[in-house]
């Protein structure tokens, strides 16, 4: 079989698609399936825009919260806790019993400890200047 090298930065979206459900079968043949599913929570203004919002997923028995923001006026009123604890409590009734969530904001990791989460490993200069700090926390009901 003759193959080639493709290096894009505007990959097919049906390439894309092939390569998740390709990992995802191979995945599931080697550990088992995953039961992934999405998980989002957010904060809405009283006109319905919003302020505040979580995007993750669950999956083996995770909850991996892939984006946390709050917007700038509402911060350090304990949105992103409250949004956390939804999170996790949906986690939970998912079946969940971990989970994790990564940051180069040195602010955003000390409001993840307070949540309860510990550091489990870190990438320097990531962006240059800071660590990627990985965090996790054990949930149960």
């Amino acid at each position: 079989m003759k193959t080639s090298l493709e290096v894009t930065a505007e990959p097919l979206p049906r390439d894309l698609a092939f390569v998740g459900e390709s990992l995802t079968a191979f995945n599931d043949s080697d550990v088992g399936a995953s039961g992934r599913k999405t998980l989002a929570v957010f904060v809405r203004d009283d006109a319905g825009a919003v302020v505040a919002g979580i995007s993750g997923y669950t999956a083996w028995g995770w909850l991996y919260v892939q984006w946390l923001w709050v917007d700038e006026k509402l911060r350090g009123r304990r949105i992103a806790a409250s949004m956390l604890d939804a999170a996790e409590r949906e986690a939970i009734a998912r079946g969940c019993h971990g989970a994790w969530i990564d940051t180069f904001n040195p602010t955003a990791a000390k409001v993840y400890e307070r949540q309860g989460y510990r550091p489990f490993g870190a990438i320097a200069d990531f962006p240059v200047g800071r660590s990627r700090i990985f965090l996790q926390k054990k949930i149960s009901a």
